[in-house]
């Protein structure tokens, strides 16, 4: 599915019929329209009663989904999931975030399971909350899962998918940092904050953010699609995290606007709860197996991944 090639790099391979829940998200949605731009049938996995030809009705937190619907996948793709980032840790939240994610991964690796024929590869989302705090010290793929909520999250969301590997379909955990788009996550609250000149660090800024330009995103994602001899877990981040002061200055520095203002950690505490740690915690996370794979990163800096992004 011609992953990994740059813009305006085509291949010769065959048209493929990809299912994907999570469509409606930021990622979900860019690979979508970059599968669909290069002609293969992309397959929209909806939570309510399909409307159009390419959708296949599932309910991701009640474990549900319709697998004569996936039949004839060549691949099936899962970046569906409650928002982490979209409301304070409350913990009916935090119950809603974990089963959106784990029932709803069971449930679609259970189904593609079942298939008569499986499709080729299950690629299914998780993301570098699974290492936990880090601190300065640089983790890849060989890192164990850290502690908190996030981390344990990660590895029960992981451990969901065991159905297709079991079943022999080949299996890849996508581990994805914090995206740079102003279309959504994180980086698209930042965008307007900095664009009026509210932008600024958050608590002192020593902490490491990995993140990933979303054109790299899902350029991995189809590398990964691609690649027979890939399977479990995938760092999907750019190759030289940041701190968060490093990227404040970028920020400020490609929009041309000043960032002088500071985000004291107890505010953020106050303002957030626990999902604050998320903000304010260390992640320095690299992917190794992704470059050892031979996959071009686009945007490898943070000024890159900025403009893009504009």
């Amino acid at each position: 599915m011609d992953g990994g090639r740059r813009d305006g790099e085509r291949g010769d391979r065959r048209r493929s019929r990809v299912v994907v829940a999570g469509a409606s998200g930021l990622i979900g949605g860019a690979l979508a329209r970059s599968l669909t731009a290069d002609g293969h049938e992309v397959v929209r996995l909806v939570r309510h009663a399909p409307r159009a030809a390419d959708e296949v009705r599932w309910d991701p937190e009640g474990g549900r989904v319709d697998a004569a619907g996936l039949a004839g996948c060549d691949a099936v793709v899962n970046l569906a999931g409650a928002g982490v980032g979209d409301r304070r840790w409350t913990d009916a939240y935090k119950t809603r975030i974990r089963s959106s994610r784990v029932h709803g991964t069971t449930a679609l690796a259970e189904a593609v399971a079942s298939l008569d024929r499986p499709p080729r590869v299950f690629v299914n989302g998780s993301a570098i909350g699974y290492y936990g705090e880090t601190g300065d010290r640089p983790v890849d793929e060989d890192a164990p899962a850290g502690e908190g909520f996030l981390p344990s999250l990660c590895v029960e969301w992981e451990a969901a998918a065991a159905p297709a590997r079991h079943a022999g379909v080949r299996t890849v955990l996508v581990r994805t940092g914090l995206v740079v788009s102003r279309q959504g996550g994180a980086w698209g609250r930042l965008f307007p904050l900095f664009r009026a000149g509210l932008g600024g660090r958050l608590g002192d800024g020593s902490q490491y953010w990995s993140f990933v330009a979303l054109h790299d995103e899902v350029a991995a994602i189809r590398h990964l699609l691609d690649r027979d001899d890939l399977s479990g877990p995938f760092n999907l981040t750019a190759p030289h995290p940041l701190t968060n002061r490093e990227i404040t200055a970028a920020m400020g520095r490609v929009l041309h606007r000043p960032a002088p203002f500071a985000v004291p950690a107890p505010v953020l505490r106050a303002a957030l709860g626990e999902m604050s740690g998320d903000v304010l915690g260390s992640a320095r996370v690299l992917p190794a197996r992704l470059l050892e794979s031979g996959f071009r990163f686009a945007f490898p800096e943070i000024d890159g991944a900025i403009r893009a992004a504009l």
